[in-house]
């Protein structure tokens, strides 16, 4: 049987992701340092609003509220032991509406890093991450979730630990890195390491690609370095509002909707089949997105010097493959 999202990528060559779980949640009233996923079973009317503003800025499918949704992050919330609980809460909540929206909408099970340094490097080791993130996966299943969603990930055995949990839950699955220190990764994997060991995984995602990291414009560098591989999988781009800034008290990123409307048309020249935000990303960021997505015409790929003069210049030199090195560039264009 094929799943929803496979379906709908059979139909579209391009489908627009959610934006920003957090930035939303604390515009609601979150505070610092809450746990987001407690508001599933706490506060379900501004999670349904959460989902819902995804839904109707025209997102074709969008993220649980489920990102610290494992037993370790839970623990520091003294709640590990609400991990199937919180996880079936966020996903029913978004199962409701996405039945409801009149349209085929795919509910995406939001899975982010244990937060945990695993083996060898650090105490996790790989059967205690499996675990972790099965007990998550299941939670998700019974909620209804349609696809699970891997995301801002830096280190490949967590990655590689996750796929097999999902295996273990037998539910398709999608999964992002991100890529947030000169084109590589945390734990340093670039765009082509990333590639390569996704295309060996038994089980390997529906699609992959990167999420958050620096900005718009590193992340699409580190989209091309995906298209240059060659792969056949579908490439999921889901990139920040701009720039982080302190402002009054709060975190304020500097990304305008209508930045975001040209970074959503670069990411599909660009080569990705995905396209979403990240940090900072808005109902309205998305509202400009979907119409620049249905109203632009396609593109040739677009070269590095044209996304720095669109979106703004890069954070490094290079993108650590070595193969789209550039000038880094101050960050004074179109940012407001």
């Amino acid at each position: 049987m094929t799943d929803a999202l496979t379906a709908l990528l059979q139909e579209r060559d391009w489908l627009m992701a959610d934006g920003a779980t957090g930035t939303n949640l604390f515009n609601m009233g979150l505070g610092a340092g809450d746990a987001p996923e407690l508001w599933n079973v706490d506060a379900p009317e501004k999670i349904r609003a959460l989902y819902a503003s995804a839904i109707d800025a025209g997102s074709d499918l969008f993220l649980t509220n489920t990102f610290g949704g494992n037993a370790a992050r839970l623990k520091l919330h003294d709640a590990q032991s609400r991990v199937r609980e919180l996880n079936r809460a966020g996903a029913e909540i978004g199962r409701e509406l996405a039945d409801k929206a009149g349209r085929p909408v795919v509910v995406a099970g939001s899975v982010g890093p244990t937060g945990e340094i695993m083996a060898p490097m650090g105490a996790l080791t790989h059967a205690a991450a499996v675990e972790m993130f099965h007990e998550q996966a299941e939670g998700l299943k019974d909620g209804g979730a349609d696809v699970l969603w891997l995301e801002t990930i830096s280190a490949p055995e967590e990655y590689r630990a996750a796929a097999e949990a999902f295996a273990l839950a037998g539910m398709p699955w999608c999964g992002t890195m991100s890529f947030d220190t000169a084109g590589r990764t945390m734990m340093g994997m670039t765009s082509s390491d990333m590639v390569a060991m996704v295309e060996k995984l038994p089980n390997p995602p529906i699609a992959y690609g990167a999420n958050c990291g620096v900005g718009a414009s590193d992340l699409l560098r580190t989209v091309l370095g995906f298209a240059a591989q060659g792969s056949e999988r579908p490439i999921i781009s889901k990139g920040n509002a701009g720039i982080p800034k302190y402002v009054d008290g709060h975190i304020h990123y500097d990304g305008t909707p209508e930045l975001m409307a040209d970074y959503a048309v670069m990411a599909r020249d660009c080569g990705a089949t995905i396209i979403g935000g990240c940090c900072g990303t808005m109902p309205e960021h998305l509202e400009k997105m979907h119409e620049a997505l249905s109203t632009r015409p396609r593109g040739p790929r677009p070269t590095l010097d044209e996304i720095a003069e669109t979106l703004g210049g890069f954070s490094s030199a290079s993108d650590g493959t070595g193969d789209h090195a550039g000038p880094a560039r101050r960050r004074t264009r179109r940012r407001a």
